[in-house]
């Protein structure tokens, strides 16, 4: 019996601390992630002050952690229903795909009037250091809202917007610009600062051409150039979907730099 005993409190041991790791993982890289550190830090302490019978500080911290779960739940809503949607998800919420379409009605307007652009959407990694390189814009996203910020009249139409949980972060960011050797000397500050983007972290950025008016989708380290504007909000979409791999792109809009690095060299 003592035996049996034993084994359930060892697997208790290893599912607590699954769940703890894989809730971890699914805000690793947001706002959430140190508080939610905090609290597993002061359930830590509670259990080893229960355990040495300090019955004041116990109370005291057991108050505390309650007051911290529920502030957390409340707080970091945003973070809690989009970790929980990456659990089974296998689409996009319809908030998410508003976003999507008011980036998209942008980026074709700018391609049009030949404006340049450039918009990181966040995923699963926290784009938090490179909001601060920026400035704070905290706002709904509205396609007027990114053509007035891309603007050339603006002070903030240099730089990258940043899209996160449905809210335009911030404007004027700097990104990190590819260091691959194989990327074009043709190739722009925009679409490099892209592309090193997407090599660092599993943002989805997009670019406008300022020159060509050509849209442009940095994914995985890769980017696809030459995207039709009615294409875009899907390419979007299926790229910002946790469940498909990074830098994903559908196979009849491959055009990437590469393809047409072979063709300006067999020309």
């Amino acid at each position: 019996m003592v035996f049996f005993l034993g084994w359930e409190i060892v697997m208790e041991i290893i599912i607590l601390w699954a769940m703890f790791y894989m809730v971890y993982l699914l805000f690793k890289g947001t706002a959430a992630e140190q508080v939610l550190k905090g609290i597993m830090i002061i359930s830590v302490i509670v259990l080893l002050t229960r355990g040495l019978n300090l019955v004041i500080i116990n109370w005291m911290l057991t108050r505390l952690l309650a007051i911290s779960v529920v502030a957390f739940l409340i707080i970091f809503q945003p973070e809690i229903r989009r970790g929980l949607a990456r659990i089974g998800r296998f689409g996009v919420f319809p908030e998410d795909k508003e976003t999507i379409g008011e980036i998209s009605k942008a980026c074709a307007v700018m391609s049009k009037k030949r404006i340049g652009g450039l918009v990181a959407v966040e995923r699963e990694i926290g784009l938090r250091r490179y909001v601060e390189s920026g400035v704070s814009v905290d706002s709904r996203v509205t396609s007027e809202l990114i053509n007035t910020i891309f603007s050339n009249s603006t002070p903030l139409h240099d730089g990258a917007i940043i899209i996160s949980h449905q809210r335009i972060e911030a404007a004027a960011c700097l990104f990190p610009l590819t260091q691959n050797p194989d990327v074009p000397k043709t190739m722009g500050t925009r679409h490099r600062a892209a592309l090193g983007l997407s090599e660092e972290t599993d943002a989805v950025v997009i670019v406008v051409s300022e020159e060509t008016g050509e849209i442009s989708v940095a994914s995985g380290g890769r980017i696809t150039c030459g995207i039709d504007p009615r294409d875009l909000a899907n390419i979007i979409e299926k790229a910002h979907m946790p469940r498909v791999r990074k830098g994903f792109v559908p196979v009849f809009l491959r055009k990437t730099i590469m393809d047409k690095k072979a063709g300006k060299s067999a020309s």
